[in-house]
């Protein structure tokens, strides 16, 4: 099959930036591995004794609390080990073997290049894949193949892909890291750009180094230090500028992390432009999913902004979101910045514009000394097309918030339901209910029997054809009811 041979039908489209839980039900011994150097809260072993009932009791809640630590880890949730323990039957394919059968169907009908080496999980996404390549006529300059499975919001056309993938490689931006060369299929697509030894920002930031597996480099850092004011204003700027560009060209980008910029010199250069066009879910997904007014592709972008410059400013991801208070800082100008996009107020009010965040102090004085002019021609068919996906992906985005909203909803309404104090209060008015009715009761039964014996009785005398009104007059003598019965005609009464 060749690489631009359409694949089999049929083809589940899951977003890996789902988080997953897990209830643990019952226990099976099994040989241990480690995920990562991250300290994790492991229950305690026993030797001896290992099977009585409160032990085992005892360390399932201890696993469960372990578990739950993995599973809300930005960086574990979305390891590929992580997911093929939770959920086997979705991650089941080996993803290497077929980023390989794609590459080297692509080296058919592409001959000039060759791999030198597979950068093994270098990236955090499970469905996409890196290697190392050269050209053959130029066997010193190293350069970096990703291929990538189609994602859950990819809308366009298969046509429409194709054409804008390709058109990839002719955007020329001072900072968009450029591509070599771009193509698609109905399924997958490859992009080869210049392989940079400096590596990322987050590279930059973790002190790390860019061959290295994703989780060694990121996920427990051994200094936490944040970067310099004017490499934090620089870099802001550099980046506020090029998500600018995209805006106004109307490309829907929503993948800005800081493993996707690229350092060249004091230059940030944006990475995987290609994202978006291939429906692929972002790396902040699950934390602006949460929130109902982060709904554009534009509010993304400021929305991982945000996460960006925390990260820059404090070498470290913040711990939740929304951020309640925020650690001194280099700068007040820092902190202002952070609270517009971070902050409970803002999640509730909205995010600020690009254009705006570009006039507050930390970026409005930075000099920008690169003079190469931007360009990017997008054909008016072609840009009517990618309007109408970044629709469908922001509608997928906002049905998404409202499950989320709702689920937590009930959630809170179970758990307020659930509590003690309402179990108290539910008792206390069911025993008041209960006295209630029976004091209803009894009180209804004696108005029946009373209504019974003062009821008036109306007939026809049996010798007559006069009607007549029958009053009994109850009078009590010697405890017992005695009745006098006096009979008139009814006309008098009528």
């Amino acid at each position: 099959m060749a690489f631009m041979e359409k694949p089999p039908a049929g083809k589940v489209l899951l977003d890996d930036t789902v988080p997953l839980t897990a209830q643990i039900e019952a226990s099976q011994s099994l040989h241990s591995h480690t995920i990562s150097t991250l300290s994790l809260p492991l229950p305690p072993k026993k030797l001896i004794g290992n099977m009585e009932r409160e032990f085992i009791a005892e360390r399932q809640k201890g696993l469960q609390a372990y578990l739950d630590v993995i599973t809300t880890h930005h960086i574990l949730s979305n390891c590929e080990l992580v997911k093929k323990f939770l959920d086997p039957n979705s991650y089941s394919v080996n993803y290497t073997e077929i980023a390989l059968q794609h590459v080297s169907m692509f080296f058919r009908s592409e001959p000039k290049w060759e791999v030198v080496e597979p950068l093994k999980d270098i990236g955090w996404r499970i469905r996409k894949k890196y290697f190392l390549m050269k050209m053959k006529n130029q066997p010193k300059e190293r350069l970096m193949l990703s291929w990538a499975d189609l994602g859950p919001d990819k809308y366009l056309s298969d046509k429409d892909l194709q054409y804008a993938v390709k058109l990839l490689s002719s955007c020329s931006h001072p900072y968009i890291y450029k591509i070599t060369f771009a193509t698609a299929n109905e399924s997958s697509a490859l992009v080869i750009r210049p392989f940079s030894e400096k590596g990322t920002l987050k590279d930059l930031i973790y002190k790390a180094k860019p061959k290295d597996p994703f989780l060694k480099k990121y996920c427990n850092p051994k200094k936490i230090q944040g970067l310099e004011l004017q490499q934090i204003k620089t870099y802001g700027r550099q980046i506020l500028e090029v998500l600018k560009f995209l805006h106004e060209k109307g490309f829907p980008y929503g993948h800005l992390h800081s493993a996707n910029v690229m350092l060249d010199g004091d230059t940030c250069k944006l990475l995987d432009l290609e994202n978006s066009l291939l429906g692929l879910p972002s790396f902040y997904r699950s934390y602006f999913s949460q929130f109902r007014k982060i709904n554009t592709l534009e509010g993304v972008d400021v929305h991982c902004f945000g996460h960006l410059l925390y990260e820059m400013t404090y070498g470290r991801p913040p711990d939740t979101i929304p951020v309640d208070s925020f650690p001194p800082a280099p700068s007040v100008f820092v902190v202002s910045v952070l609270e517009s996009i971070l902050t409970c107020e803002a999640m509730k009010n909205g995010m600020p514009t690009v254009s705006r965040l570009l006039q507050m102090p930390l970026f409005s004085d930075v000099l920008l000394t690169n003079s190469e002019k931007p360009q990017f021609k997008i054909p008016t068919k072609l840009k009517e097309a990618l309007k109408t996906s970044k629709e469908c992906i922001e509608k997928r985005l906002t049905e998404e918030q409202k499950l989320i909203h709702q689920h937590r909803r009930l959630t809170r309404a179970q758990s307020h339901h659930g509590s003690e104090e309402e179990k108290k209060k539910r008792k206390i008015l069911a025993r008041k209910k209960s006295k209630r009715s029976a004091y209803e009761s009894g009180e209804e039964h004696s108005a029946k029997y009373s209504n019974s014996n003062n009821s008036g009785e109306m007939g026809c005398h049996p010798c007559s054809g006069t009607t007549f009104k029958e009053n009994r007059i109850w009078t009590l003598k010697s405890n017992s009811l005695s009745t006098k019965k006096e009979v008139f005609p009814i006309e008098e009464y009528c």
